[in-house]
């Protein structure tokens, strides 16, 4: 990664297209068109597949499991074989690449958190668990989550997969990549800023952006986000917009000519195709990249506090303890009209919405959950979860896309507070605003400067240093030292990423998104 771009594959889908399968190839009429299926049923066609990618001067392959979330397979009857399709699946790539390597894909599904709201985070969680399980069995070098569309289902399958990696007690690197619709945005709104922001807690190897439109509309974006990216980029667009009758445009000289720009800027470290690629399209995207460098790695909306645009204005209406209104909404029910408090207090400037539902008279937690459902649809701008319950800010903030904020931890009461809420951060992705209180109940709140910095500067505790040490220590055990040799050359490239990162107790980072 630090000598030379390496080329990723084509598309599969054009490749399977192109083989004239008949209904019996995949199983019968009732599995025709699951393509995943093809692993069991005609494992021949996708080794021939993964093998002319190869040939044509691909560093890395894809599995063929766009689709093997089990309720996407449940479309054809095949869920509980998930876990068996996704296996043969990684171990067909694994077979015909020997000592190259092969990335475990993982599409979006049908199924959308934010969009269509016809799935749920933990059963996104579970579906990608078993996904990666399975590919982890098979043999996979590294883990993709591919042609995102949704960020709050990106957060989930990541917690999916990290939970399979210790489960197998293995550390591959884990990629994202996400889809620019022609409108600018992902389908569930947020642009690529608000994307990079919201998984930067991922600890990613990688970030792009793939599919939905040739190179030219993503030149933007891609700029974007090599310019803020901690991590490896990656591109692989599709070749050019598909017309009427479904064909693409971009021949493979053409798609090399547009994208010679995003390697020419210094933009990537990965390119390849998507849909309507072939291993033509791959040889002349090999050619490219052969004589090039790689980069030097450096709400729905993305939100920066500055001096330029200070003081910042937080809305405090959707608050039971801030608004009798908004507190008679909740009470009778009325969440979609309470929602309606907090669009009026954007409209009206505040650039930031404090959401409190802590009445002790009800449940703050189903509260929660059923403002936040109505909130994440109204507005745009980045969330304040204010509650001291932890099991609140969970609930609250598996339904953000972006990177909230939470409202607050201090040391009043010690540490304890920090170590139930920290996690959640490190989990979901969050910043958090710290009280500047500690235990001495003489002085209370620091007000002054000079009682302030201690307070806020104060070193993690002798038990907080050994339990890090200890958990480094188990983690670095289990690397093998391939993955010890690449997460290694991932540091030396991320090591600017500490003085742009969000800190908890320095903000300097962006405080993102979308609810």
């Amino acid at each position: 990664m630090t000598q030379r771009i390496l080329v990723l594959d084509g598309a599969m889908g054009t490749m399977i297209q192109a083989a004239n399968l008949e209904p019996d190839d995949f199983g019968g009429a009732r599995y025709e068109g699951c393509n995943e299926h093809l692993n069991l049923t005609r494992p021949d066609v996708i080794r021939s597949i993964h093998a002319a990618y190869f040939e044509a001067g691909a560093d890395l392959v894809s599995t063929n499991t766009f689709g093997c979330a089990p309720y996407v397979l449940a479309e054809y009857g095949l869920a509980e074989r998930a876990y068996e399709i996704t296996l043969a699946a990684g171990r067909l790539a694994r077979e015909v690449a020997g000592a190259r390597f092969v990335v475990g894909a993982m599409g979006p599904s049908t199924r959308s958190i934010s969009v269509t709201r016809n799935v749920t985070f933990d059963q996104v969680r579970e579906a990608y668990g078993v996904q990666a399980a399975a590919l982890i069995a098979g043999g996979v070098d590294a883990l993709l989550l591919e042609t995102a569309q949704d960020t709050l289902n990106v957060k989930a399958a990541a917690l999916g997969v990290r939970a399979a990696m210790r489960e197998a007690g293995v550390e591959l690197p884990l990629m994202v990549s996400g889809t620019i619709e022609p409108m600018g945005t992902m389908l569930a709104g947020q642009g690529v800023e608000a994307l990079s922001v919201a998984l930067e807690h991922l600890d990613l190897f990688s970030i792009g952006l793939n599919c939905a439109t040739g190179p030219e509309f993503m030149t933007d974006h891609l700029r974007s986000l090599a310019a803020m990216s901690t991590r490896f980029v990656s591109v692989y667009p599709n070749a050019g917009l598909p017309d009427e009758r479904g064909q693409y445009a971009e021949t493979p000289a053409s798609l090399a000519f547009k994208m010679k720009r995003f390697v020419d800027e210094g933009w990537v470290n990965f390119v390849g195709g998507c849909c309507g690629t072939t291993p033509a399209h791959i040889r002349a995207l090999k050619a490219l990249a052969a004589v090039r460098e790689p980069q030097a790695v450096s709400g729905i909306e993305v939100f920066y506090p500055a001096d330029d645009n200070r003081p910042l204005f937080v809305g405090e209406r959707t608050n039971v303890i801030g608004s009798r209104r908004f507190k008679e909404l909740i009470v009778a029910d009325q969440f979609e009209e309470a929602a309606e408090i907090g669009r009026a207090q954007v409209r009206n400037g505040a650039q930031i919405l404090d959401v409190c539902l802590a009445n002790p008279d009800r449940d703050e937690a189903g509260d929660t959950d059923r403002f936040m459902t109505q909130i994440t649809r109204k507005v745009k701008v980045p969330l304040m979860i204010d509650s001291t319950d932890a099991r609140v800010l969970e609930a609250a903030l598996r339904h953000c896309q972006g990177k909230s904020i939470v409202n607050s931890i201090n040391l009043e009461d010690g540490e304890e507070r920090f170590e139930k809420v920290v996690p959640l951060l490190r989990t979901y992705g969050g910043a958090v605003v710290v009280g500047c209180i500690d235990e001495d109940k003489r002085q209370g709140m620091a007000v002054t400067r000079q009682r302030k910095l201690p307070t806020t500067s104060a070193r993690p505790s002798r038990r907080s240093r050994a339990s890090a040490r200890s958990s480094s220590g188990s983690r670095s055990a289990r690397r093998s030292s391939a993955s010890r040799t690449s997460r290694s050359a991932y540091r030396r490239r991320g090591a600017r990423s500490s003085t742009r990162s969000f800190s908890t107790t320095a903000p300097r980072r962006a405080w993102i998104t979308r609810s």
